[in-house]
Protein backbone atom coordinates (compact mmCIF):
# COMPACT_ATOMS: atom_id res chain seq x y z
CA UNK A 1 0.00 0.00 0.00
CA UNK A 2 1.54 2.95 -1.24
CA UNK A 3 1.22 6.12 1.17
CA UNK A 4 0.31 9.32 -0.13
CA UNK A 5 1.65 12.73 0.70
CA UNK A 6 -0.64 16.07 0.58
CA UNK A 7 1.35 17.97 -2.16
CA UNK A 8 1.88 21.26 -0.92
CA UNK A 9 0.80 24.26 -2.91
CA UNK A 10 3.72 26.64 -3.65
CA UNK A 11 3.57 30.26 -2.59
CA UNK A 12 1.89 32.20 -4.79
CA UNK A 13 3.58 35.21 -5.94
CA UNK A 14 0.92 38.31 -5.87
CA UNK A 15 0.74 40.24 -9.72
CA UNK A 16 2.86 43.19 -9.93
CA UNK A 17 0.93 45.97 -9.56
CA UNK A 18 -0.43 47.40 -12.52
CA UNK A 19 1.01 51.32 -13.27
CA UNK A 20 -1.57 53.34 -15.06
CA UNK A 21 -0.56 55.57 -17.44
CA UNK A 22 -2.66 58.43 -18.24
CA UNK A 23 -2.78 59.37 -22.56
CA UNK A 24 -1.31 62.66 -22.77
CA UNK A 25 -4.02 64.67 -24.81
CA UNK A 26 -1.74 67.55 -25.94
CA UNK A 27 -4.43 68.54 -28.34
CA UNK A 28 -7.01 69.66 -25.47
CA UNK A 29 -4.15 71.88 -24.09
CA UNK A 30 -3.26 73.13 -27.15
CA UNK A 31 -7.04 74.37 -28.16
CA UNK A 32 -7.07 75.67 -24.65
CA UNK A 33 -4.28 77.68 -24.78
CA UNK A 34 -5.59 78.88 -28.23
CA UNK A 35 -8.94 79.81 -26.79
CA UNK A 36 -7.62 81.64 -23.64
CA UNK A 37 -5.13 83.61 -25.98
CA UNK A 38 -7.96 84.69 -27.72
CA UNK A 39 -10.00 85.56 -25.46
CA UNK A 40 -7.18 87.75 -23.95
CA UNK A 41 -6.81 89.55 -27.65
CA UNK A 42 -10.37 90.57 -27.30
CA UNK A 43 -10.38 91.97 -23.76
CA UNK A 44 -7.28 93.84 -24.88
CA UNK A 45 -8.63 95.37 -27.56
CA UNK A 46 -12.28 96.45 -26.08
CA UNK A 47 -9.83 97.38 -22.61
CA UNK A 48 -7.71 99.75 -25.49
CA UNK A 49 -10.69 101.01 -27.44
CA UNK A 50 -12.09 104.33 -26.77
CA UNK A 51 -14.70 103.63 -24.54
CA UNK A 52 -15.71 105.10 -21.61
CA UNK A 53 -16.69 102.57 -19.25
CA UNK A 54 -16.77 104.58 -16.32
CA UNK A 55 -20.10 106.40 -17.35
CA UNK A 56 -21.89 102.70 -17.95
CA UNK A 57 -22.88 102.20 -14.09
CA UNK A 58 -24.37 105.38 -13.99
CA UNK A 59 -26.86 105.01 -17.12
CA UNK A 60 -27.60 101.62 -16.19
CA UNK A 61 -29.34 103.33 -13.31
CA UNK A 62 -30.92 106.80 -14.78
CA UNK A 63 -34.87 106.82 -15.03
CA UNK A 64 -34.51 107.20 -19.02
CA UNK A 65 -32.89 103.48 -19.04
CA UNK A 66 -35.15 101.97 -16.30
CA UNK A 67 -37.92 103.26 -17.68
CA UNK A 68 -36.92 101.86 -21.24
CA UNK A 69 -36.75 98.62 -19.59
CA UNK A 70 -40.35 99.05 -17.76
CA UNK A 71 -41.58 99.00 -21.51
CA UNK A 72 -40.02 96.22 -22.68
CA UNK A 73 -41.15 94.22 -20.08
CA UNK A 74 -44.96 95.03 -20.14
CA UNK A 75 -45.00 94.25 -23.95
CA UNK A 76 -43.29 91.55 -23.98
CA UNK A 77 -45.48 89.93 -21.75
CA UNK A 78 -49.11 91.46 -23.16
CA UNK A 79 -47.89 90.23 -26.52
CA UNK A 80 -46.74 87.53 -25.62
CA UNK A 81 -50.54 86.78 -23.22
CA UNK A 82 -52.13 87.75 -27.27
CA UNK A 83 -49.55 85.06 -28.98
CA UNK A 84 -50.39 82.41 -26.34
CA UNK A 85 -54.17 82.91 -26.21
CA UNK A 86 -54.52 83.43 -30.19
CA UNK A 87 -51.81 80.39 -30.57
CA UNK A 88 -53.82 77.99 -28.90
CA UNK A 89 -57.14 79.06 -30.71
CA UNK A 90 -54.83 78.48 -33.99
CA UNK A 91 -53.90 75.14 -32.73
CA UNK A 92 -57.52 74.10 -32.20
CA UNK A 93 -58.45 75.19 -35.72
CA UNK A 94 -55.58 73.77 -37.30
CA UNK A 95 -56.32 70.64 -35.83
CA UNK A 96 -60.24 70.82 -36.43
CA UNK A 97 -62.24 68.22 -39.25
CA UNK A 98 -63.13 71.58 -41.05
CA UNK A 99 -61.20 72.13 -43.67
CA UNK A 100 -62.01 75.75 -43.62
CA UNK A 101 -60.87 76.92 -40.19
CA UNK A 102 -57.86 74.60 -40.37
CA UNK A 103 -56.75 75.89 -43.92
CA UNK A 104 -57.08 79.57 -42.35
CA UNK A 105 -54.79 78.47 -39.49
CA UNK A 106 -52.52 76.73 -41.85
CA UNK A 107 -52.21 80.15 -44.05
CA UNK A 108 -51.55 82.60 -41.11
CA UNK A 109 -48.95 80.29 -39.53
CA UNK A 110 -47.59 80.23 -43.14
CA UNK A 111 -47.53 83.95 -43.59
CA UNK A 112 -46.41 85.02 -40.12
CA UNK A 113 -43.41 82.67 -39.85
CA UNK A 114 -42.48 83.85 -43.25
CA UNK A 115 -42.08 87.50 -43.00
CA UNK A 116 -39.20 89.30 -40.30
CA UNK A 117 -40.76 90.65 -37.54
CA UNK A 118 -39.50 94.19 -38.50
CA UNK A 119 -41.14 93.84 -41.57
CA UNK A 120 -44.70 93.02 -39.73
CA UNK A 121 -44.13 96.01 -37.43
CA UNK A 122 -44.05 98.35 -40.02
CA UNK A 123 -46.28 97.32 -42.08
CA UNK A 124 -48.85 97.53 -39.05
CA UNK A 125 -47.29 101.39 -38.25
CA UNK A 126 -48.19 102.28 -41.84
CA UNK A 127 -51.29 100.77 -42.03
CA UNK A 128 -53.09 103.73 -42.24
CA UNK A 129 -51.70 104.09 -46.13
CA UNK A 130 -54.03 101.15 -46.62
CA UNK A 131 -57.23 101.33 -44.27
CA UNK A 132 -56.99 105.64 -43.73
CA UNK A 133 -60.31 105.61 -41.06
CA UNK A 134 -60.96 103.22 -38.74
CA UNK A 135 -64.93 102.54 -38.64
CA UNK A 136 -66.56 99.57 -36.54
CA UNK A 137 -69.95 101.12 -36.82
CA UNK A 138 -69.74 102.03 -32.77
CA UNK A 139 -66.68 103.84 -33.48
CA UNK A 140 -64.70 105.80 -36.02
CA UNK A 141 -61.69 107.39 -35.91
CA UNK A 142 -58.49 108.35 -37.83
CA UNK A 143 -56.41 105.47 -38.12
CA UNK A 144 -53.52 107.37 -37.39
CA UNK A 145 -54.57 108.32 -34.34
CA UNK A 146 -55.45 104.91 -33.52
CA UNK A 147 -52.27 103.27 -34.28
CA UNK A 148 -49.91 104.34 -31.95
CA UNK A 149 -46.59 102.75 -31.57
CA UNK A 150 -47.37 100.62 -28.42
CA UNK A 151 -50.76 99.12 -30.39
CA UNK A 152 -48.26 98.62 -33.59
CA UNK A 153 -45.59 96.60 -31.19
CA UNK A 154 -48.38 94.57 -29.24
CA UNK A 155 -49.78 93.58 -32.79
CA UNK A 156 -46.65 92.97 -34.58
CA UNK A 157 -44.84 90.94 -31.61
CA UNK A 158 -48.48 89.40 -30.24
CA UNK A 159 -50.00 88.57 -33.78
CA UNK A 160 -46.14 87.01 -34.81
CA UNK A 161 -45.65 85.01 -31.97
CA UNK A 162 -49.26 83.57 -32.27
CA UNK A 163 -47.96 81.40 -35.54
CA UNK A 164 -44.82 79.99 -33.02
CA UNK A 165 -46.94 79.46 -30.14
CA UNK A 166 -49.63 77.42 -32.69
CA UNK A 167 -47.40 75.37 -33.62
CA UNK A 168 -45.82 74.65 -30.11
CA UNK A 169 -49.18 73.92 -28.49
CA UNK A 170 -50.78 71.68 -31.76
CA UNK A 171 -46.77 69.59 -30.57
CA UNK A 172 -48.35 69.60 -27.15
CA UNK A 173 -51.75 68.06 -28.27
CA UNK A 174 -50.33 65.50 -30.49
CA UNK A 175 -48.72 64.39 -27.48
CA UNK A 176 -51.26 63.18 -25.23
CA UNK A 177 -52.60 60.07 -26.10
CA UNK A 178 -55.53 59.67 -27.97
CA UNK A 179 -57.06 57.09 -25.44
CA UNK A 180 -57.60 59.97 -23.26
CA UNK A 181 -60.19 61.81 -25.06
CA UNK A 182 -61.86 58.66 -25.88
CA UNK A 183 -62.16 58.08 -22.61
CA UNK A 184 -63.56 61.26 -21.88
CA UNK A 185 -65.98 61.01 -24.54
CA UNK A 186 -67.25 57.78 -23.16
CA UNK A 187 -67.80 59.46 -19.83
CA UNK A 188 -69.85 62.21 -21.38
CA UNK A 189 -67.45 65.12 -21.45
CA UNK A 190 -67.85 67.48 -24.67
CA UNK A 191 -64.83 68.60 -26.80
CA UNK A 192 -64.42 71.51 -24.79
CA UNK A 193 -63.94 69.99 -21.42
CA UNK A 194 -62.21 67.01 -22.74
CA UNK A 195 -59.21 69.94 -24.47
CA UNK A 196 -59.64 71.55 -20.81
CA UNK A 197 -59.86 69.38 -18.47
CA UNK A 198 -57.89 66.49 -19.88
CA UNK A 199 -55.67 67.25 -22.84
CA UNK A 200 -54.02 71.04 -22.00
CA UNK A 201 -53.01 69.92 -18.71
CA UNK A 202 -51.34 66.73 -20.06
CA UNK A 203 -49.81 68.76 -22.89
CA UNK A 204 -48.68 71.48 -20.37
CA UNK A 205 -45.18 69.25 -20.28
CA UNK A 206 -44.35 69.53 -23.85
CA UNK A 207 -45.78 73.31 -24.52
CA UNK A 208 -44.06 74.94 -21.09
CA UNK A 209 -40.26 74.32 -21.78
CA UNK A 210 -40.74 75.79 -25.78
CA UNK A 211 -42.74 78.55 -24.09
CA UNK A 212 -40.08 79.65 -21.89
CA UNK A 213 -37.80 79.74 -24.63
CA UNK A 214 -40.29 81.57 -26.81
CA UNK A 215 -41.07 84.76 -24.40
CA UNK A 216 -36.85 84.94 -23.59
CA UNK A 217 -36.41 85.51 -26.99
CA UNK A 218 -39.86 87.41 -27.11
CA UNK A 219 -37.85 89.91 -24.64
CA UNK A 220 -34.97 90.28 -27.16
CA UNK A 221 -36.85 91.39 -30.42
CA UNK A 222 -38.92 93.34 -28.60
CA UNK A 223 -35.89 95.66 -29.42
CA UNK A 224 -37.14 96.07 -33.18
CA UNK A 225 -40.11 97.64 -31.98
CA UNK A 226 -37.43 100.88 -31.59
CA UNK A 227 -38.56 100.75 -35.20
CA UNK A 228 -42.30 102.03 -34.92
CA UNK A 229 -41.51 104.55 -32.26
CA UNK A 230 -42.10 102.64 -28.85
CA UNK A 231 -40.11 103.66 -26.54
CA UNK A 232 -38.34 100.30 -25.08
CA UNK A 233 -35.30 100.23 -24.00
CA UNK A 234 -33.53 100.09 -27.03
CA UNK A 235 -35.43 102.83 -28.08
CA UNK A 236 -34.12 104.87 -25.04
CA UNK A 237 -29.71 103.67 -25.41
CA UNK A 238 -30.35 104.92 -29.12
CA UNK A 239 -32.00 108.51 -27.96
CA UNK A 240 -29.11 108.72 -25.50
CA UNK A 241 -26.49 107.96 -27.68
CA UNK A 242 -27.70 109.92 -30.61
CA UNK A 243 -27.14 113.31 -27.77
CA UNK A 244 -23.94 112.02 -26.26
CA UNK A 245 -22.34 110.19 -28.39
CA UNK A 246 -21.51 107.58 -26.15
CA UNK A 247 -22.60 105.35 -28.96
CA UNK A 248 -21.12 102.01 -27.35
CA UNK A 249 -21.44 102.61 -23.93
CA UNK A 250 -25.53 102.60 -24.44
CA UNK A 251 -25.14 99.25 -26.66
CA UNK A 252 -22.91 97.90 -23.11
CA UNK A 253 -26.00 99.55 -20.42
CA UNK A 254 -28.84 97.87 -22.93
CA UNK A 255 -27.09 94.74 -23.25
CA UNK A 256 -26.47 94.44 -19.55
CA UNK A 257 -30.71 95.18 -19.12
CA UNK A 258 -31.63 92.46 -21.44
CA UNK A 259 -29.19 89.81 -19.13
CA UNK A 260 -30.69 90.86 -16.23
CA UNK A 261 -34.12 90.31 -17.61
CA UNK A 262 -33.63 86.80 -19.48
CA UNK A 263 -31.79 85.96 -16.34
CA UNK A 264 -34.83 86.18 -14.42
CA UNK A 265 -36.71 84.66 -16.36
CA UNK A 266 -34.45 81.95 -17.13
CA UNK A 267 -35.11 80.95 -13.44
CA UNK A 268 -38.80 81.39 -13.22
CA UNK A 269 -38.89 78.82 -16.46
CA UNK A 270 -36.42 76.46 -14.53
CA UNK A 271 -39.42 76.06 -11.63
CA UNK A 272 -42.02 76.61 -13.69
CA UNK A 273 -40.82 73.20 -15.80
CA UNK A 274 -39.60 71.77 -12.84
CA UNK A 275 -43.36 71.75 -11.24
CA UNK A 276 -44.43 70.44 -14.68
CA UNK A 277 -42.44 67.43 -14.44
CA UNK A 278 -43.70 65.77 -11.38
CA UNK A 279 -45.55 62.73 -12.33
CA UNK A 280 -43.80 62.51 -15.36
CA UNK A 281 -40.08 61.34 -13.67
CA UNK A 282 -39.18 59.33 -10.84
CA UNK A 283 -37.08 62.49 -9.55
CA UNK A 284 -37.55 65.90 -9.81
CA UNK A 285 -34.59 67.57 -11.14
CA UNK A 286 -32.21 69.67 -8.40
CA UNK A 287 -32.78 73.21 -8.04
CA UNK A 288 -29.88 75.48 -8.21
CA UNK A 289 -29.49 75.58 -4.91
CA UNK A 290 -29.68 71.97 -4.42
CA UNK A 291 -26.77 72.19 -7.08
CA UNK A 292 -24.89 74.05 -4.85
CA UNK A 293 -25.15 72.10 -1.91
CA UNK A 294 -24.38 68.68 -3.50
CA UNK A 295 -21.09 71.12 -5.10
CA UNK A 296 -19.61 71.68 -1.74
CA UNK A 297 -19.83 68.22 -0.27
CA UNK A 298 -18.43 66.86 -3.45
CA UNK A 299 -15.62 69.54 -2.65
CA UNK A 300 -15.59 68.37 0.49
CA UNK A 301 -14.88 64.73 -0.26
CA UNK A 302 -11.71 65.73 -2.07
CA UNK A 303 -9.83 66.99 0.98
CA UNK A 304 -6.89 64.90 2.37
CA UNK A 305 -7.93 62.95 5.53
CA UNK A 306 -5.56 65.23 7.39
CA UNK A 307 -6.41 68.00 6.59
CA UNK A 308 -8.88 70.44 8.84
CA UNK A 309 -12.49 70.86 8.15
Amino acid sequence: MTDTVDEVPAATVPPEQIKAIPVRHYGRWLSAAAVIAIMVLIAMAFANANITYGVIPDYITSGTIISGAWHTLYISVLAMLLGLVLGVILAVMRMSSNPVTSTVSWLYVWFFRGTPVLVQLLLWYNIALVFPVLNLGFYKNEMNDVMTPFLAALLGLGLNEAAYMAEIVRAGIQSVDLGQTEASHALGMTQGQTLRRIVLPQAMRVIVPPTGNEYINMLKTSSLAYAVQFNELMKRATDISSTSLAVFEMLFVASIWYLILTSIFSVGQYYLERRYARGSTRSLPPTPLQRLRKNLRLFGSFRRPGEAR
